[in-house]
């Protein structure tokens, strides 16, 4: 559907929800079964991508990305978006090493076993990387908390206990194509758990949450996410919301929390850094491509917003030249 007529079909209530889902994608998968008889402690230190766990036996002890120590049960999942550091262990207070520091077998296809030598109550953990398309700075997973238990979302999604339970059997059983097949479990799975924690938020929240459950604004949303690249004026989201410029312009501020134009920039610039960061783009490419005059004022612009240059973003991600 194009998003560029006002005349288009208004998106139902949770469309822009939808299509967000649509386009955070997951791009891979490193998924580990571990086996640890206590006294253990694993640290996860901070990554780009996010983590998810599922206790499939026994229990644990999670000290949490705000430093508390909290008593995990069997069935227990957990999702951290934005892949904060946190430690699992089998007691408060275990000196905890990473888990490299542990038998690590490698299985196939990015799928892994790891064990230690503690002969006491055993832990069966499921650990998992998801590696989405785009980064923690997406408004989607950048307002998402540190941490998600999913089990207190299992009421209102009564399929994630069977897509843990698939996931569990998939990696215990060690079959060919698991590691596909752990993939889609876990794509589904971090879908469910999102839209599970949008749909349940607050009523009153603001910002981005209350933007996406907006009709209206949820479709500038779409529109916006779909083209980052367009020449979006104030005029133009009007127009795909319906609206006068000023009406439109009051409401989104006072739904979104900020002004259409800062918005919009920060989008772009999120955009911009993955071309950089993924694609390895020209600088100068990018700056064409977004409707800037020059390669300085897009440098600019993008320094203010992500607090970087782009040529440092660009040679730390391997550029490869294009654009």
């Amino acid at each position: 559907m194009d998003l560029t007529s006002p005349n288009d079909t208004v998106p139902a209530p949770g469309g822009a929800l939808t299509e967000m889902l649509r386009a955070l994608r997951l791009e891979g998968v490193d998924y580990g079964r571990c086996e640890l008889g206590a006294p253990w402690a694993v640290l996860f230190p901070v990554q780009k991508a996010a983590r998810f766990h599922f206790i499939g036996r026994a229990g644990c002890w999670l000290l949490s990305p705000l430093g508390e120590w909290m008593e995990l049960k069997a069935g227990d999942a957990l999702l951290l978006p934005r892949g904060a550091e946190h430690i699992l262990a089998s007691a408060p207070g275990v000196q905890a090493e990473p888990l490299e520091s542990y038998s690590v077998e490698p299985l196939q296809d990015n799928v892994y076993a790891a064990s230690n030598g503690g002969h006491g109550a055993k832990t069966l953990l499921f650990c998992g990387s998801m590696h989405f398309n785009h980064d923690g700075s997406h408004p989607l997973l950048a307002m998402m908390p540190d941490m998600l238990r999913a089990k207190e979302l299992m009421a209102g999604e009564p399929g994630i206990p069977h897509l843990l339970e698939a996931m569990a059997d998939e990696a215990t059983r060690n079959r060919a194509g698991s590691g596909m097949m752990l993939a889609r479990l876990a794509d589904v799975l971090a879908a469910a758990i999102i839209r599970s924690w949008v749909e349940n938020s607050a009523g009153d929240i603001t910002g981005w949450i209350a933007a996406i459950k907006d009709r209206d604004i949820g479709r500038v949303l779409v529109a916006i996410h779909r083209q980052p690249d367009r020449n979006w004026t104030v005029e133009a989201l009007a127009r795909e919301m319906g609206a006068s410029r000023s009406a439109f312009a009051e409401r989104f501020t006072a739904v979104v929390g900020e002004t259409p134009a800062k918005y919009v920039a920060g989008v772009r610039m999120h955009q911009a850094r993955r071309w950089l960061e993924e694609e390895g783009m020209r600088v100068s490419g990018i700056a064409a491509r977004l409707g800037y005059d020059s390669e300085a004022s897009f440098s600019r612009a993008f320094k203010r917003i992500v607090g970087s240059a782009p040529s440092h973003l660009r040679a730390a991600g391997g550029a490869s030249g294009k654009g």
